[in-house]
């Protein structure tokens, strides 16, 4: 009775486990394919539209002064880059790491890491909830690494 009792609980445990896991990649797929290659690589318009919530803003702190930046903004910014010659010649890579994404039920946070030549630009914090259609990206706000 003990065993089977153990052997009950281990596999519970595995299978939350399991899916919880399954969450956390889910999580990472949309921000590597929407905000990293999305939008830093320019790899596609469609992939921004997939992973941000059109209510998404970006909070940029200058001067202690906070600013909100719409998706919208940001995805015309994204639009005149992929078209202009500068970024075409100057084509670098960003790269991302990972060091945290944590869940809790439909609601996600990501610290993201960004590279460039293994050069550290900033450090992310992306807020997510899971929709519908799955996990989107609602808001960011970052730390630019000095140089």
């Amino acid at each position: 009775m003990k065993t089977a009792l153990i052997s009950m609980l281990i596999f519970f445990f595995s299978t939350l486990n399991f899916a919880w896991q399954s969450e956390k990649e889910a999580v990472q797929q949309v921000v590597q394919s929407a905000y990293v290659d999305g939008i830093h690589n320019r790899t596609g318009i469609e992939k921004i539209s997939e992973g941000f919530h059109p209510d998404f803003e970006t909070l940029d702190k200058r001067n202690d002064m906070l600013t909100k930046f719409p998706i919208y903004s940001w995805i015309e910014t994204v639009e005149q880059a992929m078209f202009s010659d500068e970024t075409t010649t100057k084509k670098t890579t960003i790269t991302a790491k990972f060091p945290l994404i944590d869940i809790a039920g439909d609601a996600a946070m990501a610290k993201v890491d960004l590279y460039r030549n293994e050069q550290h630009l900033f450090t992310n914090f992306l807020l997510l909830y899971k929709l519908e259609k799955g996990w989107k990206i609602l808001s960011k706000t970052y730390y630019r690494i000095p140089e």
